[in-house]
């Protein structure tokens, strides 16, 4: 309970802090409150062990709040057959969505998909579309992927009523996690709008650009480069779509969001609500109509480990309770043995039931903002959207989102926040479980899928240093 909740009189309810420290200091027998009670995020942002009642805050809800969150598997098997095997296993024990996740895509981790039209009809082949969300993860052929798809929809009769997608093109992502572009920068802005006005005349639904942090928070960024960098993407994509002269009221429900969770619950609940804070704000300052953000919540491939890999079950337990109760719309589980190799079917349904079991048998979805009102939590978000404001309003001053790469700024920022990181692994401020706390005396046996990790392709016109994941055991050890 909140400090604010003792006593509604402002001055009574200072004396009763006042006392309350009397005591705290106490029971510390000599160690200070700052070094004993108060802990700071990678951001240096400041939590208090007790925080006074928010009393005006405001619920953020998901953008379809009636709904249930959308349990999205990941498909993302070098084996089209295989795949095609896993995807009816998923949707007939409770998957509500597909995550397609082709190769060359930052978020493969060296695996994916065969990227070709024929790839996609047969992965989805026999797949109700009109029942099941597709969304597309980015990879460096994500405009084909969208003409594909059209047409699969377009054979396949689907109704766009019912349909429910996300392309998931972001040039900033696939930038940031392959380090290449295909063009020069100004010949991928002068070409994205005329693709846009294309889809838009397709009268395609759902989500076509994406603002993607994942290749951020993976590489070690703080919450708040992983944040700014979203928004920056997000105001490129904005200006795209002004570039293709499409209104933005209707633009921005077509522009979607995608981010990291790991095992710091309230941290990752506030990031989501931050992230639903900022959009409006982005929107507001446009002079549009804020509409809610669509976002997609994967947890965290940096906090896995390959050491005691069984831990990262509960971490991801703990990622993916934070991103239901956070208000994620769609929600993807990666498998607990994906640091050994290509998960096989037993990590994958592990994976799927943690989010069905919170869906169907807790009902965390029955509770609109579980935060709302929380004074740590709404605390934690105003100041998550405060640092994160800042850090896009760098990004927005070096050039914009794909400069900023090009030139190696936003680099710069990350593999120094990943520096400190490291450096709190070693130290044990930050221990990991399985790893640098209650280690394993032997070494685990997983079973993974046979499959070759295909490293990242070199070609392209445009280079920067590419921002590649990076995991608890691996910092750990070297940092050390």
């Amino acid at each position: 309970m909140g400090v604010g909740a003792l006593n509604e009189n402002t001055k009574e309810g200072d004396s009763e802090r006042e006392r309350w420290l009397a005591l705290v200091s106490r029971a510390l027998a000599g160690e200070t409150f700052e070094d004993a009670l108060v802990s700071r995020t990678a951001d240096g942002i400041r939590i208090e062990p007790i925080s006074e009642r928010a009393t005006n805050a405001r619920p953020f809800l998901r953008a379809n709040p009636e709904q249930p969150w959308i349990v999205c598997q990941r498909v993302d098997d070098p084996d089209v057959e295989r795949a095609r095997t896993q995807i009816a296993e998923d949707l007939t024990q409770g998957a509500t969505g597909l995550c397609l996740v082709f190769e060359g895509a930052p978020n493969a981790f060296g695996y994916g998909l065969p990227n070709s039209a024929e790839t996609l009809e047969r992965v989805l082949d026999g797949v109700s579309l009109n029942n099941t969300h597709l969304r597309i993860d980015v990879h460096p052929s994500s405009r084909a992927m969208a003409d594909w798809l059209v047409a699969l929809l377009s054979n396949r009769r689907a109704d766009p009523a019912k349909i429910s997608l996300s392309f998931g093109i972001d040039p900033g992502a696939i930038f940031a996690g392959t380090g290449r572009l295909r063009m020069s920068i100004e010949a991928l802005q002068a070409s994205m709008p005329q693709s846009l006005a294309h889809f838009f005349a397709l009268g395609v639904p759902g989500i076509l650009l994406e603002a993607d942090g994942r290749v951020l928070h993976n590489a070690g960024a703080t919450e708040a480069q992983e944040l700014g960098f979203m928004l920056a993407s997000a105001v490129a994509h904005l200006r795209l779509f002004q570039e293709a002269r499409q209104a933005l009221v209707y633009a921005a429900p077509h522009i979607g969001f995608s981010l990291s969770v790991d095992q710091d619950q309230f941290l990752s609940m506030a990031k989501i609500r931050a992230l639903r804070r900022l959009w409006i704000r982005i929107q507001e300052t446009c002079s549009i109509p804020p509409s809610a953000a669509v976002i997609h919540a994967e947890t965290s491939y940096r906090m896995m480990s390959a050491e005691d890999p069984e831990t990262n079950i509960l971490r991801s337990t703990v990622a993916c309770f934070a991103a239901a109760t956070g208000g994620a719309d769609t929600i993807s589980v990666l498998p607990h043995t994906i640091p050994h190799g290509l998960p096989a079917s037993f990590a994958r349904r592990i994976a799927r039931n943690t989010q069905i079991i919170m869906l169907r048998e807790s009902h965390l979805d029955h509770v609109a903002d579980p935060a709302f009102g929380s004074g740590s939590i709404e605390a934690l978000t105003e100041d998550i959207c405060e640092a994160a404001w800042a850090e896009f309003q760098r990004i927005e001053a070096e050039g914009g989102v794909l400069v900023s790469l090009r030139d190696g700024h936003v680099q710069k920022r990350v593999l120094e926040a990943r520096a400190r990181l490291a450096d709190e692994y070693v130290s044990g401020r930050r221990p990991i479980v399985g790893a640098t706390l209650h280690p394993l005396r032997e070494n685990p046996t997983v079973e993974t899928l046979a499959a070759t990790r295909r490293p990242a392709p070199t070609d392209g016109i445009v280079h920067c240093e590419p921002l590649l994941p990076i995991r608890v055991d691996e910092l750990a050890r070297a940092s050390a």
